[in-house]
């Protein structure tokens, strides 16, 4: 079952649903709008290999800290975080997708799901469209669609990116 804004408004309001900080224009229809951060790691262009779970990542990203503005660079990847900490219950999961407007600027961003009892900011992949972008830092930039899940999660997430803060690399 899919949460409307009624249903979000309850959960929020209960503290079952935490957000923080929490405007209540990202309290959408059916899911809530989430605003892009200050942080961005561009994945680089290498030759490098890279073995995956044993060669250290830092190396493949260039990270920094915006002002006002993300400056984004044509068809690159990005990793850029929310500013909202998220805390999901252990009966709902949510299911990221851009905002239909970046989407129609040509923002590409792969499928990213939030657990049960997943905490902290998102930190997500995106593809830049194919000239350079100015993005303001906070801009609502996500859109996150709640859905109760049939019986409450027995083990919810416990993974490495719990109560991740901020742009966070792969982990291993």
């Amino acid at each position: 079952m899919i949460l409307s804004d009624f249903d979000l408004r309850a959960y929020l309001e209960s503290g079952r649903l935490g957000v923080a900080p929490l405007s209540s224009e990202v309290i959408r229809e059916n899911g809530l709008d989430l605003r892009v951060g200050e942080e961005y790691c561009r994945i680089n262009v290498s030759d490098r290999e890279l073995s995956v779970g044993e060669d250290p990542v830092e190396d493949y990203y260039s990270c920094g800290r915006a002002g006002d503005y993300l400056r984004l660079e044509p068809s690159t990847h990005y990793l850029l975080h929310t500013v909202e900490y998220l805390r999901m219950p252990p009966e709902l999961m949510g299911f990221v997708e851009l905002r239909s407007t970046f989407a129609r600027l040509g923002f590409l961003m792969p499928p990213t799901i939030i657990d049960a009892g997943f905490e902290g900011q998102l930190t997500v992949e995106v593809l830049t469209p194919p000239y350079p972008v100015r993005l303001r830092v906070g801009a609502r930039f996500l859109h996150v669609v709640f859905a109760k899940v049939a019986t409450p999660a027995i083990s919810t997430y416990r993974g490495k990116y719990q109560g991740q803060r901020g742009v966070t690399l792969p982990r291993w």
